[in-house]
């Protein structure tokens, strides 16, 4: 009987915190843009006397931005007025724009253009900095990091480097956004998010490196639902009317 009893306090308990902690769930679409940067180490070593391939390739160079797209479910969380943390499941392909090497001694590029492309699972978190409400919405800025598994991919210009990314990985991110009072429960919004390489990827065909960085802007809609009890009851709180 006693275990009974604390068994049914313990799950009333936990619902009324999850009640508490939990602040909203929502979906979103994005498109993004991204671009790899390649590093040659070795290249100081060339010698138009002796042809040796990894101090020729791949060249230093920036590729041209891959546009493509993303979708995803968030939720949030923490019952605080500024501070929040987001959680997120994302699905989203990026890449990279690339012409082959036409000629290796002096890094001329060929004409035919190829696209490196990767697909993502990605399980982001964030946290959210919320700002003061204004009778339109709330702005808010957001700082944390992507756990990326590489699902597939497809890396046809300077495979022995690109072809060998690896398949997990953490990225970070910044981003800033704009949450619209349109409804009384459902709040769309919009984000812009800047989601660089943190993590250092070793050199892979001689001495090359290469790095990612992607812009990213979304467009969703977040859920919130009606606050629980959380204000003591001699001493109401009013929070506004889209709290």
């Amino acid at each position: 009987m006693r275990k009974s009893i604390l068994f049914i306090i313990v799950i009333f308990t936990t619902i009324e915190l999850n009640a508490q902690f939990f602040r909203g769930i929502g979906i979103f679409v994005g498109v993004n843009s991204t671009a790899h940067r390649y590093r040659n180490l070795n290249s100081v070593k060339k010698d138009p006397e002796v042809f040796v391939p990894q101090y020729y390739y791949t060249q230093n160079h920036y590729s041209t931005d891959y546009q493509s797209f993303g979708v995803g479910l968030l939720a949030e969380f923490l019952r605080y007025d500024h501070i929040r943390w987001q959680t997120e499941l994302e699905y989203t392909i990026k890449g990279a724009v690339e012409k082959e090497i036409g000629d290796w001694y002096t890094g001329q590029l060929s004409g035919a253009v190829g696209a490196n492309v990767y697909q993502y699972i990605q399980w982001n978190n964030f946290i959210k900095y919320m700002g003061n409400t204004t009778r339109k919405g709330q702005w808010y800025t957001m700082l944390g990091a992507r756990l990326e598994y590489l699902y597939s991919f497809a890396a046809p210009v300077f495979t022995p480097v690109s072809g060998t990314f690896p398949k997990l990985w953490v990225s970070g991110d910044v981003g800033a956004g704009f949450e619209f009072f349109t409804w009384k429960r459902f709040h769309p919004f919009v984000e812009f998010h800047y989601n660089p390489d943190i993590m250092y990827q070793p050199p892979r065909f001689g001495l090359n490196t290469v790095r990612s960085r992607t812009f990213e802007l979304r467009v969703g809609i977040i859920f919130r639902p009606s606050p629980k009890s959380i204000d003591d009851c001699n001493a109401p709180v009013y929070h506004g009317s889209y709290y």
